[in-house]
Parts: structure tokens; sequence; C-alpha cells
């Protein structure tokens, strides 16, 4: 087995390696029977619109070819992100997002050929360890077990549900304190 390198993309890189991006994200959501569960299109121009977010932030892991991705960005100040959070948004919550407080974890995707060797655990280490955010969040699909698995045992704890719509399915909040300054020891 080959080592894995991360690095960090500029906003500009993130968006030349779109492409191997959306195959990655394709790759990484097919189902145990190789349908295509996620759309490729939807993801490209959510991807698009996702680079240009102020406090924009990625990492690739790579070997020869593109093996897992993770980035994120601080939410909008207005509170969308947390749109359809059952129970309301706790007030400390709505304090920190409206103050720019908080970074949200916009995807984690590792290839399935490389799944098993922490790639995930590093990326998400690398990336929360320069969030400069008192409260980071990312959302998991309800039914994704091996995904509430790996941020449980990375030390996330899941805040609240979202109520599942006609083009989205129930999605759990999970959050964390920042890693701030635990980059580990090799990349």
């Amino acid at each position: 087995m080959t080592e894995v390198f991360l690095r960090r993309l500029s906003r500009w890189q993130a968006d030349q390696q779109r492409e191997a991006i959306a195959d990655l994200y394709v790759a990484a959501h097919r189902g145990a029977s190789g349908e295509e569960f996620h759309d490729r299109r939807v993801f490209m121009k959510r991807f698009a619109a996702d680079v240009q977010r102020p406090g924009f932030d990625m990492l690739v892991a790579s070997e020869t070819s593109l093996a897992g991705c993770v980035y994120g960005y601080p939410p909008h100040r207005s509170g969308g992100w947390w749109q359809g959070l059952r129970g309301g948004v706790p007030q400390e919550v709505e304090e920190l997002t409206a103050s720019g407080n908080v970074f949200a974890v916009a995807e984690l995707m590792v290839h399935p050929s490389h799944r098993r060797r922490h790639i995930a655990s590093h990326l998400q280490e690398r990336l929360l360890a320069r969030v400069e955010a008192e409260l980071v969040t990312t959302f998991v699909d309800a039914t994704n077990t091996a995904a509430t698995a790996a941020y449980r045992s990375w030390g996330w704890s899941m805040t609240g549900r979202i109520t599942a719509t006609d083009d989205r399915p129930e999605l759990e909040v999970w959050s964390r304190e920042p890693l701030r300054g635990a980059v580990p020891g090799r990349g």
C-alpha cells in the first residue's frame, strides 16, 4: 500500500479539480449494489457555490489518484444552515452562528477503495486544526450508520435532527469543538 498525502487546495485549485471531486463524490456515495444514489449535477452546482463562500477551506488526500476530500466553511450568519432543525435552534448556537463562530463541514468523503485506512479521520483532523470557530457542525444522513459511528469515534456528538424534505433525507446534526492545533504528526 502506498502512502496517502494530504494537501490543502485554494479556491482556484478546488475549482480546477471539480470534475475529479465530483467523480469522488459519486463513487463515495454509491450504494452497496452499485447504484448512483447522489446526483452528480446537483453536487457540481452545490460545489461551485460552496467554493465561493467566505471562509471556504478544503483538503484532499491522494496517492496516484484522489482518495478522499473534506471541505467546509462558516455557514451564513442568517441561520439558514439550521433550517428544518426539530425543536428550533438553541439560543447559544444561534448566537454563535450570527457572530460567525460556527464552521460547517459540508463534505467528507473517501473513495471506497481507500476506506479503512484512517483517511477520513486524518482529513477532518487536519481541516479542523485550523478552524477558528467555537463550534464545528455537519449533517449526516440518518440512515448512514458507518458515518455516525465514525463521527462518534472522533468525539462528535449528535445534537439534533433536520426533518426530511422531498429533495433530502432526514439528517442528523453532529457537532464538536474545533481541534485547534491538534494536527496529526503525518499527512
